[in-house]
């Protein structure tokens, strides 16, 4: 089955596939929804395609069967970004927007099928091997979406701020991981490395079958200040980012609180939801606006 068949569209033209993208981000990345609000309304469209992308690449291991059929899916998308799929691409709207906004903001394509062949991790239940593995699955992910995102509001054009792009990527995606663990958990995903597990005497065991355990309060607060280095290296190089680039990096004003929020006395890695509330989120946004303008 063909992504296009999987994802049928049920519209006319970009019109329809920007809003369809626009939909997809604000009910599955709230976060980077509120903060797309912030750019140039011009470019919110192509920006929202560029999440909608993301996000659905992140989002094969649950609607794939199995490993072998997300495989398949993934394929799709390097076929269609490299003009060799089958059938009409642009029936897929997250497809059509995307590859709209690559022409338009003259994007290269090699970084989409790069951060496609990182997720290929997520089709599988082995554990990440080490801290350094995860700060490349990090960068290839989140970094690069950051990076792109600043190319988008560029125009094109050289955003600068590629070493803080790498660093505030792999700084939100830890936290986001650490956010996540409970529902990876339950679905037999490890994405905490096996080399920080062991030094705590955790277990994938562990995890998947919701023992926890102090250990892995210890190997969780040894990522967190793993984060909050890739954080304070982010910051110190926030002058290299371009003015025009900057609401790129927004959803950055996020990290310390969910940080933060994982330290309370009763935090449980495998069971407490993460969360702040909106009204803050979107107070800590509009004031990381505020000081790009």
């Amino acid at each position: 089955m063909s992504e296009t068949e999987i994802s049928p569209r049920t519209g006319n033209g970009l019109d329809f596939a920007f809003r369809h993208c626009e939909g997809l981000i604000r009910e599955g990345d709230p976060d980077r929804y509120f903060a797309t609000l912030f750019a140039p309304a011009a470019l919110r469209p192509h920006l929202f395609a560029l999440y909608a992308f993301s996000l659905t690449v992140a989002r094969v291991r649950e609607a794939a069967a199995n490993p072998m059929a997300g495989e398949i899916r993934l394929q799709w998308w390097r076929d269609a970004l490299q003009g060799e799929a089958r059938g009409d691409v642009k029936a897929n709207p997250v497809a059509a927007a995307l590859d709209d906004a690559i022409v338009a903001r003259r994007l290269g394509r090699q970084p989409f099928v790069d951060l496609i062949d990182a997720r290929v991790f997520d089709l599988y239940d082995d554990p990440m091997p080490r801290v350094n593995d995860l700060e490349g699955y990090c960068g290839e992910t989140a970094s690069s979406l950051f990076r792109l995102a600043s190319l988008i509001l560029c125009d094109g054009a050289e955003p600068g701020g590629a070493a803080a792009a790498g660093h505030a990527g792999v700084a939100y995606g830890i936290t986001g991981l650490l956010r996540a663990l409970p529902w990876h958990a339950r679905g037999g995903q490890v994405y905490l490395p096996a080399d920080t597990l062991r030094a705590h005497g955790v277990t994938r065991e562990d995890i998947v079958t919701g023992r926890g355990g102090p250990g892995l309060r210890g190997a969780a607060a040894d990522l967190r200040a793993l984060a909050r280095r890739h954080l304070s290296a982010y910051e110190a190089a926030r002058a290299t980012i371009s003015p025009a680039a900057q609401p790129a990096f927004l959803p950055m004003a996020l990290v310390e609180p969910y940080l933060g929020a994982m330290e309370r006395p009763a935090y449980d890695p495998l069971n407490t939801v993460v969360e702040i509330p909106r009204w803050r989120r979107l107070w800590r946004l509009w004031r990381a606006a505020r000081r790009i303008r």
